[in-house]
């Protein structure tokens, strides 16, 4: 029996608890300075001060780029400004702010975007993953779907905003992702498929032998027909960046909220 001690009444048991308390300790430290990679130091929502960091703060990861774009580190540039155009409710931490300008433009809440990359998102082999469908990989619309080119884009007022131009598609995922809007000022601006609504005759429309005389246009209630002049534009025609993505998507998915004051309201 005393075969089992080590050293005294030092035993194999209790170097096996030893260790594994250890072992867990480690790993707790590990695990919270593993989550405090990204968004750390923390700092105060008010002044925006640099809280002091903790034991538990990490080194900041590097990320491999594809396609040789080099290197990410997060946060390796300035930190976000937080001097947003936009009041607290109340005084209070957490409290929801209020926007003071334009919510769209200024991206607030819903309308809120990151600052991506300026380069297009690409696919696996280097080319660029959307563009419009005259440049993409033999990509074409299915002959008993609407062509949509050509069709009118009515707003969220009901007003005719314009015709839809062109379409953009994913090379990768082989799907519409915008539509080419030119408005009645003769500006072309990209509307995110997601928040078109195509309305005229379908597939089974086109197969029943009845004439239907349903009119072919396309709706977006994202924004109102003056909101369009006011969506980000592109800076290179034919192109897209992941920061003008983000800027787009935003723009559209915060008019949910705030196209009309009405929508800003509660519904109770």
């Amino acid at each position: 029996m005393n075969a089992a001690y080590i050293v005294g009444n030092f035993d194999v048991a209790e170097l096996a608890f030893l260790l594994f308390f250890g072992f867990f300790v480690a790993l707790v430290f590990y695990l919270n300075k593993e989550s405090r990679r990204e968004g750390y130091p923390l700092e105060e929502e008010e002044d925006g001060k640099i809280l002091p960091g903790s034991l538990f703060d990490g080194e900041k990861k590097t990320f491999q780029l594809p396609h040789g774009r080099g290197t990410y580190v997060p946060e390796d540039v300035a930190r976000d400004d937080v001097n947003v155009p936009a009041v607290q409710s109340f005084r209070a931490a957490g409290a929801p702010f209020v926007p003071t300008g334009d919510a769209m433009v200024d991206g607030m809440g819903p309308a809120a975007w990151a600052n991506r990359a300026k380069y297009p998102d690409l696919t696996f082999d280097g080319r660029p993953r959307i563009v419009p469908i005259a440049q993409s990989h033999e990509l074409v619309i299915a002959p008993n779907d609407p062509q949509l080119v050509g069709f009118p884009v009515v707003a969220a007022d009901g007003v005719t905003v314009g015709k839809v131009s062109d379409i953009w598609v994913d090379q990768a995922e082989h799907m519409i992702r915008y539509l080419e809007v030119e408005t009645n000022s003769g500006k072309k601006v990209l509307a995110p498929m997601m928040v078109a609504v195509v309305h005229g005759n379908g597939l089974i429309d086109a197969l029943l032998p009845i004439t239907s005389d349903k009119p072919e246009y396309v709706e977006i209630d994202a924004i109102t027909a003056a909101q369009f002049d006011a969506v980000p534009a592109l800076e290179t025609a034919g192109t897209i960046t992941r920061y003008e993505e983000d800027r787009i998507q935003a723009y559209f998915g915060g008019g949910y909220m705030y196209a009309t004051p009405e929508r800003s309201e509660a519904w109770i």
